[in-house]
């Protein structure tokens, strides 16, 4: 079926609503976006979908999510996978909420459990807990730093960490064996509420994320003389970190913590910044006036699914505030983590230090001072969670941190 059909058929098809029917008939007279929008199917690739918002077979949209959904579900039927249920996230982004509630609906219409957040979280948060419930799956809404008409679709396994191969491999096969629209299930929301399929989780999750995370301090002590002098100005760039952020510094005990005020709140049209990234300096513009003003120490930056994180400091001999990339930073805390654990006595035998082949090679010199084994992975943080995955099955090695160059790490 060529793409002029593909149109006609969304045009007329009465399974497709009438807002999809509405938005396509206005683009009757545009040869090439009509063509744009339906030349292919978007494809299901190794980590999920992504693609611009709108209507056609190439865009995001309730019926491509739940298509591709349709083949996932398939997929955990075939490992038995149905009790263990999947667990979904979703970020700030437009069609975030609708996504993935299409998501879940036609999870459960499959017989498959769901956990959902009942508003936007982290995508850390989405890994805690599919662990933290033992779920054999999740999904993640969120096009991460991308510009605002982009939102992605992201599959997770049990381990926490995105898919890989082979794994993907067959994900992606039953999500194109799903040629047909009308094929994919879906159930009304209080249909899957009453058969107990459709799960709403909340502040009862929050809370124990955040016991965890407490638990990472490596030095309550320092904390303690510090939290009432250093100060901290912080940004969630409009997306999902700043109840988290704010409420994890203020449990650890710091005061002096202030936030952007125009980019608080939640905004999938990221008006304040080009796009929101914390790679680019430009989406630091209002956080450095901020810290200017306050005279901050540290200035933090947090991408839209929070799962990166920006470094400025300001240099106290020249008072200006000076950028960390995403190499400084995370092999600054790889050192900390394990000068720690050695002060402490605490570094095991086979511990591990995990980074990927574009990140820096000051990672070699750590691992070394540390006496501990350098693995170098795909470019990819789901690619150290694999690593983790090896480790957690055949207890080789201990992971102690991982990280990659684009402000990604995990201790």
């Amino acid at each position: 079926m060529g793409y002029r059909e593909k149109y006609e058929q969304w045009c007329s098809d009465p399974i497709f609503d009438e807002e999809t029917r509405a938005e396509l008939l206005a683009i009757a007279g545009d040869e090439r976006e009509i063509e744009d929008r339906f030349y292919q199917d978007l494809s299901f690739g190794t980590g999920g979908l992504r693609g611009v918002i709108g209507a056609g077979t190439n865009r995001m949209n309730v019926y491509t999510v739940t298509k591709a959904t349709q083949g996932l579900a398939n997929y955990i039927k075939k490992q038995g996978g149905e009790e263990k249920g999947v667990a979904i996230a979703f970020d700030s982004r437009r069609m975030s909420v609708e996504f993935s509630e299409k998501a879940a609906l036609c999870l459960n219409a499959n017989g498959i459990r769901t956990y959902r957040f009942e508003t936007l979280r982290p995508t850390p948060e989405l890994s805690f807990v599919l662990r933290e419930l033992h779920c054999i799956a999740g999904i993640v809404v969120t096009a991460s730093h991308n510009p605002p008409e982009y939102n992605d679709y992201k599959v997770y396994w049990e381990d926490g960490a995105q898919i890989t191969a082979l794994r993907d491999r067959e994900i992606i096969d039953e999500v194109n064996a799903v040629t047909d629209f009308a094929s994919i299930r879906m159930m009304g929301r209080e249909e899957a509420e009453e058969a107990r399929l459709f799960h709403v989780i909340g502040e009862e999750m929050d809370r124990r994320y955040m016991e965890e995370l407490k638990k990472l301090v490596r030095n309550p002590d320092a904390i303690r003389r510090m939290a009432d002098s250093l100060k901290i100005v912080y940004t969630p760039l409009h997306g999902t970190g700043n109840l988290p952020v704010r409420r994890v510094l203020r449990e650890l005990g710091f005061t002096q913590v202030w936030v952007v005020p125009q980019q608080e709140l939640p905004d999938g049209d990221f008006p304040t910044v080009p796009y929101p990234n914390p790679e680019d300096p430009e989406a630091f513009a209002l956080a450095l006036a901020l810290a200017k003003e306050t005279d901050a120490d540290l200035v933090l930056a947090t991408d839209p699914d929070a799962d990166r994180l920006g470094v400025y400091a300001k240099d106290t001999k020249s008072g200006a505030y000076m950028p960390f990339t995403g190499n400084m930073s995370g092999l600054l805390i790889a050192e900390y983590e394990l000068s720690a654990l050695r002060e402490q006595g605490k570094i095991p035998g086979n511990g591990a230090l995990v980074k990927t082949i574009v990140s820096s090679d000051m990672a070699d010199e750590i691992s070394r001072e540390y006496g501990v084994e350098l693995i170098e992975v795909l470019t990819g943080f789901k690619y150290i969670g694999e690593q983790i995955k090896f480790f957690e099955e055949s207890g080789s090695h201990t992971y102690l941190f991982g990280y990659e160059e684009s402000y990604g790490c995990l201790v």
